[in-house]
């Protein structure tokens, strides 16, 4: 009788070591989880023009902090999603300051939700940078400015940009870029400009690549080649689905990767 209770005693000593060992791990894993967390700034991403990009937008910047990281650490990312067939109506209709005015929504709704930056996940929206900016008390981290630090790092003094009609025929974003000494090129036949418009607002924002038209591009970039281009932007954040840096022999400069990079950088505060 002795020795059974002997054994129960025994028994209930190793099981609530246990407990208290497992215990100490989880607040040990919890600890760390929360000591990681606090690294880390909340990033808003502002996306939906189109979705498509978007998800390459959130791919990109979970990978790049899973490697940081060197695990599967995810980093604290918010995403709002803009009805783009309304966006591209009032494009239409030039209502850039509903645009905007979508856009202030977005950013506030996301910083409600924790984030204390957001970046608009396209080169277009940038056009009514300015005017959202000013409705908010919190940064919106700029595609051009990120791409020109990029430019200049690879070394590179006259590019090529490439993106939608409003984009290439204003200044919005390539007068940023040559803000910052760098040349910058764009088509100058208005039916270029209208081509390269309809294979992004008909093609690549329903995730459709369609060879004849990247021949069409590709022989837009050797054009520019020719006139001393030593490299092309991707000023359109769908035209990296259909052109990668193997395709042409001058420095490629994906909008989409290196505002997501530059998203990384606010997130790990580098």
């Amino acid at each position: 009788m002795n020795k059974r209770i002997y054994q129960y005693c025994c028994l209930l000593l190793l099981l609530f070591t246990s407990c208290k060992e497992a215990n100490k791990e989880v607040v040990i894993k919890t600890d760390m989880k929360e000591k990681v967390a606090t690294k880390m700034n909340t990033l808003g991403l502002i996306g939906g023009t189109s979705w498509h990009s978007t998800i390459e937008y959130y791919s990109m910047i979970n990978q790049s902090v899973n490697d940081h990281y060197g695990n599967n650490t995810n980093p604290p990312l918010l995403v709002y999603t803009l009805n783009q067939a309304e966006v591209h109506r009032f494009q239409i209709e030039n209502k850039w300051d509903s645009i905007a005015h979508m856009l202030v929504n977005a950013a506030h709704s996301l910083h409600s939700g924790g984030a204390t930056s957001v970046l608009f996940c396209a080169n277009t929206p940038h056009k009514v940078y300015d005017l959202v900016q000013q409705e908010l008390d919190f940064p919106i981290i700029h595609i051009a400015d990120a791409t020109a630090k990029e430019i200049h790092k690879r070394k590179v003094k006259k590019v090529l940009f490439l993106g939608t009609k409003y984009s290439m025929e204003e200044t919005f974003i390539t007068k940023r870029i040559e803000d910052n000494g760098i040349e910058v090129l764009v088509p100058e036949d208005q039916k270029v400009i209208d081509e390269l418009h309809r294979i992004i607002i008909e093609e690549l924002t329903y995730g459709n690549i369609v060879p004849s038209s990247k021949d069409y591009v590709m022989e837009v970039i050797k054009n520019a080649k020719e006139q001393g281009a030593d490299g092309v932007v991707l000023g359109c954040t769908e035209f990296p689905l259909m052109i990668f840096p193997e395709d042409v022999d001058i420095a490629v400069f994906n909008t989409t990767k290196i505002h997501s990079d530059a998203g990384v950088n606010y997130i790990l505060k580098k």
